[in-house]
């Protein structure tokens, strides 16, 4: 077998199941401001996705429908739709924690704004020509989408495995939320580096992402660790450092530094495939059970509706 034969992503098809929308969703009014009890660092650590993910779920969105008139396989075409009906339910799950928090005295509007100008205007659509300039920032996008999806898996399956918080008496409904999400992040954890590789898959564009998205990730939630522990009304002087994160790694309730640095290696294999990692059973089975997808009633697929919004968009062409 030759080098390159050897080196190509080998996924594991029994991994691979259709992607549905689930529309869930959540109360949180018995919800405390420390939902991880007598612990705010773990709890705003965490607290961070709320602010992360509604304006990044929705440029993946709107990138994602960009990039759908290149794919030319019918399957990773229905998985990209599927992944887009998911995506766009989480924005809109964590979105809605954001008023809880304002009603505990966190108003995490000054960092959202960051967050919505690194995504909107960084991140958004340029002025380009048509052709070779205009298709590099698109593929710049995918790529850095597929290197972000490979955390977002990450966490989903720390998540899904982090008994510690239960133990801890962690608040059912958050967890609920981060679980539903994680599993759903394990479910369709391919997709993001499936397409990237379809429409692209330049190695070297995929080392360069992945350095810009880890940096960017790191960047953003230390910073969002830090503006909830100093705006936190029940602490004085709140502080969240490097420190912090790693003692609760061992404990159990963050992920260890040991796991997110092992993480990167495997992201810049050439036989990397996201498929080789987590459990889709194991998301399944959760989302089986998860209480707000049950009251959700049965799992709604969301790709009609955006099957339908792409066929309007053509047709107005």
């Amino acid at each position: 077998m030759s080098n390159t034969q050897a080196r190509v992503p080998r996924p594991v098809e029994s991994e691979r199941i259709p992607l549905k929308a689930r529309k869930v969703s959540f109360s949180w009014e018995d919800t405390p401001l420390h939902w991880v009890p007598g612990d705010p660092f773990t709890t705003h650590t965490i607290n961070v996705l709320h602010l992360l993910l509604p304006a990044g779920e929705r440029w993946f969105v709107h990138v994602y429908k960009q990039v759908l008139p290149y794919i030319r396989d019918d399957r990773l075409r229905e998985d990209v739709i599927g992944f887009i009906g998911q995506e766009a339910m989480h924005s809109q799950a964590h979105d809605e924690v954001l008023p809880h928090l304002r009603e505990q005295g966190l108003d995490p509007t000054p960092y959202t704004a960051q967050v919505d100008w690194l995504f909107e205007k960084l991140l958004g659509d340029r002025t380009l020509p048509p052709g070779r300039a205009r298709r590099w920032w698109l593929m710049e996008r995918v790529a850095l989408i597929a290197a972000i999806e490979h955390y977002t898996a990450f966490l989903g399956d720390w998540v899904l495995n982090a008994g510690e918080l239960d133990r801890r008496g962690a608040d059912p409904t958050m967890l609920d939320l981060l679980r539903w999400h994680g599993a759903e992040e394990v479910e369709h954890r391919s997709v993001a580096f499936d397409l990237f590789m379809h429409v692209d898959g330049g190695y070297a564009r995929r080392v360069r992402t992945w350095a810009t998205a880890f940096s960017a990730l790191v960047f953003l939630w230390q910073r969002g660790a830090r503006f909830f522990m100093a705006n936190d009304p029940t602490l004085l002087g709140g502080k969240a450092t490097f420190k912090d994160f790693y003692v609760r790694g061992r404990r159990g309730v963050l992920p260890t530094t040991g796991d997110m640095a092992r993480s990167i290696p495997r992201y810049l294999s050439r036989t990397y495939h996201p498929s080789q990692e987590g459990s889709t059973e194991q998301a399944v089975a959760y989302l089986a059970s998860s209480p707000a997808a049950l009251a959700a009633g049965v799992a709604v697929d969301a790709a009609s509706d955006v099957t339908s919004d792409i066929a309007v968009e053509k047709r107005g062409a």
